[in-house]
């Protein structure tokens, strides 16, 4: 493991893992359970159209989320447009944070509605419900919570605030599936919530979403608008103007592989949580962003402060790159620094700003073992604990290389 400047791939070192180290890589399962799953949709040739996997997954699901309805989507994007109709919701302004991935804002946008940007609360790294009471309006219609990285929104608050303000209140759980709040699983908080179940999410399903609520009437509706607008009976009427935001047979057998080793999942993560903890801990300008014993740990997240370490974010990835590790940065640029919003309506969200500029999430996940973190985790001690010196030496590096010939 790296203990060196000199040890470090950058600067002449043996790089540290041979194959690529991604962040994200999918949750698959008992692969022959899918298998059998994928036999018995072919062999019974039902692909779609509400068949018996999907059915199976969507009550799963319930039952881990603790509420009555869960519908899934063709992806999480669509599902988050589907609410909005399912709920009435047509020209306005959605409270959001920008601290979010960009397809937050793109669902309310596509539905003719305004992204309206909050800044977050350091303290729980997640929108502040006093910049939200700060930004409703005779124009707001609805409030978004986004349980980043897992991290559960400061939801007593919302709810309290979007009741007093007679709003709906919809959370995106893209990062949440397994998390918990004060004892009870994501899911059943709000108006509805959204899982994600892309295929980087602790659940996946190749790709796809659900809405969680347990408004029947909502989840009526929320099935009627995923396919097209029908009434769901034998008659098969037309009610409403819907889309074909149906889930397959096959990405469900997968849903309910990935659904079926949540658990197992969990375990790992938090045990890599744990140990990126406790492998970086003390490192000046370096923080591990922490997560309670309920959190999922999908993500390994990290912040590193320039000024404290000497390092740069984007040179600690270069460092982390050469050695065949691939961190992200989730996510920078935030919402509102990205099109069209930032021409549109420019704000400053200093908190979001510092933090979008700070992030780095690990590599973590059931292909990521304990003896991989502790080596992710030297290589990383090894850049930020010597972090003016790695500055300098890539500098002259930089500086020794040959100027192209102009043409």
């Amino acid at each position: 493991m790296k203990q060196r400047i000199s040890d470090l791939s950058l600067f002449g070192g043996r790089a540290e893992f041979e194959n690529p180290v991604h962040v994200g890589r999918p949750t698959i399962g008992d692969r022959s359970r899918f298998l059998e799953r994928l036999n018995w949709v072919l062999d019974n040739q039902r692909f779609t159209n509400d068949g018996p996997m999907v059915r199976q997954f969507e009550e799963r699901l319930a039952e881990m989320a603790g509420v009555r309805n869960c519908v899934v989507t063709a992806n999480a994007t669509t599902a988050m447009q589907i609410v909005y109709q399912a709920l009435g919701l047509s020209g306005g302004e959605v409270i959001m944070p920008s601290m979010t991935y960009v397809a937050t804002a793109h669902a309310a946008r596509m539905m003719g509605l305004t992204p309206v940007f909050c800044d977050m609360d350091l303290s729980n790294w997640c929108m502040d419900p006093a910049e939200v009471e700060n930004a409703i309006t005779s124009r707001t219609v609805a409030v978004v919570g986004v349980h980043l990285w897992g991290k559960p929104c400061a939801i007593d608050e919302l709810e309290k605030l979007t009741s007093k303000h007679g709003l709906p209140l919809m959370f995106d759980a893209a990062h949440a599936l397994g998390c918990s709040f004060q004892g009870r699983r994501i899911g059943g908080f709000g108006t509805a919530e959204v899982y994600s179940f892309h295929a980087t999410k602790v659940i996946n399903s190749f790709e796809g979403g659900a809405i969680a609520t347990d408004d029947d009437a909502l989840a009526q509706r929320v099935r009627s608008l995923r396919n097209f607008g029908y009434d769901g009976v034998e008659g098969r009427v037309i009610e409403r103007v819907g889309t074909n935001a149906k889930m397959h047979e096959v990405s469900a057998a997968m849903g309910i592989n990935s659904l079926e080793a949540l658990e197992d999942t969990m375990r790992h993560n938090q045990v890599n949580h744990k140990l990126f903890r406790s492998e970086l801990y003390g490192v000046d300008g370096l923080t591990v962003v922490p997560f309670d014993e309920y959190a999922n740990c999908q993500y390994g997240v990290v912040t590193i402060d320039q000024a404290a370490s000497g390092i740069s974010r984007e040179l600690l990835t270069k460092v982390l790159n050469a050695e065949n590790v691939f961190p992200a940065r989730y996510f920078d640029p935030a919402c509102h620094q990205l099109e069209p919003y930032r021409t549109e309506n420019p704000v400053v969200l200093p908190n979001t700003e510092r933090l979008a500029e700070q992030i780095l999430v690990l590599p973590t996940g059931p292909t990521v073992c304990p003896q991989d973190v502790r080596r992710i985790s030297a290589i990383v001690r090894c850049a930020v604990t010597n972090g003016h010196q790695v500055t300098d030496r890539f500098q002259h590096q930089a500086d020794q290389q040959p100027v192209s010939a102009q043409a």
